[in-house]
């Protein structure tokens, strides 16, 4: 899968994860969307750098788990996803999830913003959560 990047910035330790099962993880995800993948980059982070991005860039002034940066054209997903993984870690503990299946979710809930699907609008987090799910089970079988 050499069209997915995975980086840290400099404060922050890759996390323990199987970049080679990942990355075809992501492409399966992708084709069950009818996309194929192209350039990914993922960025882990830690909380200050995620705000600093938030402020920056959206003009948010709050923690985030992902922001998702979209350069998608046509079926040819493509985007940069600065992911931070201290809020991975408390959302972990907020839900009573893993880590690693919290972190698995966060990745690839950039993936499927990338494949045309949103969170934001009424009954949106549903149908996220819905494709997110089906997702792990997919990369856990």
């Amino acid at each position: 899968m050499n069209d997915i990047q995975w980086l840290t910035d400099a404060d922050t330790p890759m996390p323990e994860i199987d970049t080679e099962r990942l990355g075809r993880w992501v492409a399966e995800v992708a084709r069950m969307h009818d996309r194929i993948v192209g350039p990914l980059t993922y960025i882990f982070c830690g909380d200050e750098k995620i705000i600093e991005v938030n402020r920056q860039f959206l003009q948010h002034d709050y923690y985030t788990d992902i922001i998702t940066f979209d350069y998608t054209r046509g079926r040819r997903i493509s985007g940069d996803m600065f992911i931070s993984l201290d809020t991975v870690a408390t959302n972990a503990v907020k839900v009573g999830a893993p880590y690693a299946t919290e972190l698995l979710r966060v990745i690839i809930h950039g993936v499927l913003h990338l494949c045309g699907i949103n969170d934001k609008g009424p009954g949106e987090r549903e149908i996220m959560e819905s494709h997110e799910n089906q997702a792990l089970e997919l990369i856990n079988n």
